[in-house]
């Protein structure tokens, strides 16, 4: 078989054509513009969005859905688009900003020129106060401690008592004993 193949004269690699560069424009430029050309008051959902860039730009990726949702949630997310309805419209310029979830952060005052702002504090609870006219407190001595300087519970140390002697005479099996029946004394009239 591999004399078979090795008889065969070499074929030349299809040249595949060259994609020219995409002359699409970026997604959410075309996601604008079918917004804008559709013009319905209440929004334009996901699916008309997508037929009408099909019918404008003809030629689209084939993972185009998902570069559709993709753009969409993106947009969403930094408020070109708003989501109102399963439609999306663009945003109201005279509306509000949107405001995030929590409570919103405290207006700081502004510090007059030439100050440098305070270090943020430290995690945790802060330190005692200390007294500065109190003397110094002696230094601790490190009690000798027989562990390695281990934190937790000490290792179990092995047993130094002499081992249980051997009990003499039959050496005794696995598992519990059988129950000693007492010795069954003759009936009493039985003679």
């Amino acid at each position: 078989m591999a004399a078979e193949e090795s008889n065969k004269p070499p074929t030349e690699p299809q040249p595949q054509p060259a994609t020219a560069p995409s002359t699409l424009p970026q997604y959410p430029e075309m996601i604008l513009a079918a917004i804008e050309a559709l013009n319905d008051k209440n929004g334009s959902n996901k699916s008309s969005i997508s037929k009408h860039i099909e019918a404008t730009y003809g030629e689209l990726p084939p993972a185009h859905s998902t570069l559709l949702s993709h753009h969409l949630n993106k947009m969403k997310q930094s408020g070109q688009l708003v989501m109102v309805k399963n439609n999306y419209m663009k945003p109201d310029p005279n509306a509000p900003p949107r405001r995030g979830r929590g409570r919103p952060p405290k207006p700081k005052a502004p510090l007059p020129p030439g100050t440098v702002p305070a270090p943020p504090r430290p995690r945790g609870r802060p330190p005692k106060a200390r007294d500065p006219f109190a003397p110094p407190p002696p230094p601790k001595k490190k009690a000798p401690s027989s562990g390695s300087g281990r934190r937790g519970r000490p290792p179990k140390l092995a047993k130094t008592a002499a081992p249980a002697p051997a009990p003499s005479g039959e050496k005794r099996g696995r598992g519990r004993p059988p129950k000693v029946k007492p010795a069954v004394a003759a009936p009493v009239g039985a003679d």
